[in-house]
């Protein structure tokens, strides 16, 4: 899934330091998952960005509304004209979201209520880490399931660097040395020889730095039979 963290309280405020009536847009997908703007925390946000402006002698007024995936024309439309009742919107889904919101109501002042921050998964209650970078092309297969090109500070497909220490990353003490865990795998399984061979390069034509992506699936292309 997508994780994403709330932004400050206080970049937000400022967001919308001139607007009179905001309306706050959660999402029902990655980001309710990772507690960051589900209903809860879009109840949250209103309420403490309420307090603040009447703290401040400058009342806000403001709504709340959750769509079930802000990532889906869709489902921002059911906003309609209600978006035009407010001096702007703060949404509260990824990069995505508000991306959406703009492109479909051109004349509303969108703000994004998050940082995204990767693709990842819960490795406990309350933490998540990342374990995808997207790249387009996926070869974890050649790792033992395990990708070195998002969890190895490097993103070395050929080995370790050499710098990491008792399993540790050298770039980051609080992070495993992906590599010693790839190593450890295959020699737990008694296919460490898997590893040996030389592969070639991987193809990043896929991966973010050729520009905007696109996925066309022509079967679900309205209008295709």
């Amino acid at each position: 899934m997508i994780v994403a963290d709330r932004k400050s309280i206080e970049e937000i405020l400022g967001m919308v330091e001139d607007c009179k009536k905001v309306l706050v847009v959660g999402c029902k997908g990655c980001v309710t998952v990772c507690n960051t703007g589900g209903l809860k925390e879009v109840e949250i946000l209103a309420s403490t960005m309420k307090i603040a402006r009447k703290k401040a002698g400058n009342e806000l007024e403001i709504d709340e509304r959750v769509l079930e995936r802000q990532c889906d024309t869709e489902y921002v439309a059911q906003l309609g004209e209600e978006v035009n009742e407010y001096d702007a919107v703060v949404s509260m889904a990824c990069g995505v979201g508000p991306q959406f919101l703009s492109e479909m109501y051109k004349e509303q002042t969108i703000y994004p209520g998050v940082n995204t921050t990767f693709f990842g998964g819960a490795t406990q209650h309350g933490v998540w880490e990342e374990r995808c970078a997207g790249c387009g092309t996926c070869g974890i297969h050649y790792f033992g399931g395990l990708c070195p090109v998002a969890r190895c500070a490097k993103s070395l497909l050929h080995g370790p660097c050499g710098g990491s220490a008792g399993g540790i990353c050298e770039v980051n003490k609080d992070t495993e040395c992906i590599w010693d865990s790839i190593v450890r795998k295959k020699m737990e399984a008694g296919q460490l020889e898997d590893l040996m061979g030389v592969k070639g390069l991987k193809d990043w034509q896929t991966a973010r730095d050729g520009g905007p992506r696109r996925s066309i699936r022509d079967e679900l292309v309205q209008g295709n039979i």
